[in-house]
């Protein structure tokens, strides 16, 4: 241990030179808080205070990520409104001119609107194809693959590679739909005086294509008569060749009490998730699996069923029987002009075609409307059956034609990339839909599926707050408006010889704009834009939060982190001038001495 020296009479100059030190370290800081504008340079340095600042800091730096995640998702949002707002006004142009030629009559304007209708459907394309910062926000979470094929592609099909367009599709569906006679699968015969008419005794047929008999009745003298005896619906046995597994999605189209058809996918499950909407519960065995399939689809009538290989799902029709309508002549009493037979059909689109034939005293033998009385009852059945011909091939290449179109539209635009759920095709056989998904048919959409799709993409605005703002193409409300777009677009209603079908235009332009339209029950573009609109305003709500909070964050850091320059010079100017004083006295005292102070 080593003990310093003391002299008597070091302890007053001891004591100032610490005091200098101390002053000259106050100064120091002082001069750099007054530069920086800091309290400390370190956490350290602030003492109590460091555990506000640590605090405070952290939540600044929290808000700050929230801003740059709101900032970036603004342009997405308002991109992906600007898309759905261009979409809807492609789609009021196209319904909008479609309305106006039909009211119009003008033969030389059908051409026109199947042009605009495949510019309009190029346009949506480009719409959808849109990207911000690199990401294509139509895609859900598959952000770097372009959601939307070309419009050629979705037309014509990519021959290349082997893969069909839709026009490929619609002329598939158009002969189903027309069958061998042309009158929509009718089966005719004729006995005497009475004619009778009969659905497709193929049950999936029935199901699927032509023409459905609804009712039919006579007026006027009561020479004619006429009723429609009501069929049944067959059995459906399904079956998969193999268990699917945990995922697996299969295709159901089911009919509607109107006729319309519907489509659900439904994913296999297993255990109590199984029981859930949208889902089947997998069996310990394929044939416990069917039935399960079955029991999940409520009783609903089943049409037709897709699926990949395995599991291999199957429907066999069995059973049930055709509806039969009898139209009669009265073998003692020939009708008298004015006399009507009415049979009203039903389309697998849920819509009705009402064919009325009226007895005249002379008739065009190529008449749709009337049918000339004969000498005899026979004479007038033979007459009456070539005018329900007549009648029947014209509502089959005009209605049920357009029909054809919608509906081949609307499943070509339901088709998805995920296995078993590619575009429904028509079986070779013409007399169902292949069950087997076709890998032969240009798939329109490449982006994600999920069920969700604003869920896709997140925002987070908040430590709380979480914005969804994901968008797919293959939306119901986007696909029904491609769908519209594209029946006009594939179709033709110029004949080889120059002649344009109006009565056919009329009929695609009547369903186009129905699936133009969206109806009680089904998603709309507006709808869609609704959803970014509220994804906006919550953003912009949550930026001013933030931008609030931030600053109320940073004022409470002053005194703390920060220093007020102000009250820094004041005690800076201070501190120089007890500095000087104290330099100047003990410069005096050291001076002094015994000698001078005698002096």
């Amino acid at each position: 241990m080593t003990i310093t020296s003391f002299a008597a009479g070091t302890y007053r100059f001891d004591r100032q030179s610490a005091s200098l030190v101390s002053m000259k370290s106050q100064l120091d800081g002082l001069a750099r808080q007054l530069s920086t504008g800091r309290t400390a340079e370190t956490y350290g340095g602030l003492g109590v205070g460091r555990t506000t600042s640590l605090s405070a800091h952290a939540a600044i730096s929290a808000q700050d990520g929230y801003l740059a995640a709101i900032t970036s998702a603004e342009t997405r949002v308002k991109l992906t409104s600007a898309s759905l707002t261009q979409l809807k006004s492609l789609s009021d142009s196209t319904r909008s001119n479609l309305t106006g030629i039909v009211a119009s009559r003008n033969e030389a304007l059908p051409a026109t609107t199947v042009q605009l209708a495949a510019n309009n459907l190029s346009a949506a394309v480009d719409a959808l194809n849109q990207q911000a910062g690199g990401v294509y926000v139509f895609s859900g979470r598959a952000t770097d693959t372009e959601p939307v094929v070309s419009q050629d592609a979705i037309l014509n099909g990519v021959p290349a590679e082997g893969l069909d367009g839709l026009r490929t599709l619609i002329a598939e569906q158009k002969a189903a739909d027309l069958g061998t006679a042309g009158n929509g699968r009718l089966e005719k015969t004729v006995t005497e005086e009475t004619i009778v008419l009969s659905e497709d005794s193929r049950g999936e047929a029935r199901m699927n294509f032509g023409f459905s008999l609804l009712s039919a009745s006579g007026s006027g003298s009561g020479a004619l008569s006429a009723k429609v005896t009501e069929g049944a619906p067959p059995n459906v046995d399904l079956r998969f060749a193999s268990l699917p597994s945990e995922g697996t999605q299969v295709r159901v189209v089911v009919q509607d009490a109107d006729g319309s058809q519907k489509t659900l996918d439904l994913t296999a499950r297993a255990g109590e998730a199984g029981n859930a909407a949208g889902a089947f519960r997998i069996g310990a065995t394929p044939e416990e699996t069917a039935a399960n399939l079955k029991t999940a689809l409520g009783g609903a009538a089943i049409a037709s069923v897709q699926s990949a290989t395995p599991p291999g799902l199957t429907a066999t029709f069995s059973g049930g029987s055709p509806a039969t309508a009898s139209l009669a002549v009265d073998p003692t009493a020939n009708p008298v002009a004015g006399d009507t037979i009415t049979l009203k059909l039903g389309l697998h689109d849920g819509t009705t075609k009402t064919i009325t034939l009226t007895a005249a005293a002379t008739a065009d033998k190529a008449s749709t409307t009337t049918f000339a009385i004969g000498a005899t009852a026979e004479i007038t059945t033979e007459n009456l059956s070539r005018a329900l011909d007549n009648a029947l091939k014209q509502a089959a290449n005009t209605e049920l034609s357009a029909s054809s179109t919608a509906r081949a539209s609307l499943n070509f635009f339901e088709g998805s990339p995920a296995a078993g759920l590619s575009p429904r095709r028509v079986a070779a056989d013409g007399n169902g839909y292949a069950e087997a998904a076709s890998a032969k048919t240009v798939i329109w959409y490449k982006g994600d599926t999920a069920s969700d799709p604003r869920a896709s993409a997140t925002v987070q605005a908040g430590a709380s707050r979480t914005v969804a703002i994901g968008a797919q193409a293959n939306e119901e409300a986007i696909r029904r408006t491609l769908a519209g777009l594209a029946a006009v677009a594939a179709e033709s209603f110029t004949t080889g010889s120059g002649t344009v079908d109006t009565a056919r235009f009329e009929a695609v332009s009547g369903r186009a704009a129905s699936l133009l339209t969206a109806s009680e029950g089904q998603q709309s573009l507006e709808q869609l834009g609704t959803d970014f609109g509220l994804a906006a305003s919550s953003m912009a709500n949550a930026k001013s939060v933030a931008n609030t909070t931030k600053a109320t964050l940073q004022d409470s850091l002053d005194g703390v982190d920060t220093v007020s320059t102000e009250e820094v010079a004041a005690k800076l100017l201070s501190l120089q001038t007890q500095l000087q004083a104290s330099y100047k006295v003990t410069s005096i005292l050291s001076e002094m001495s015994l000698v001078n102070y005698l002096r």
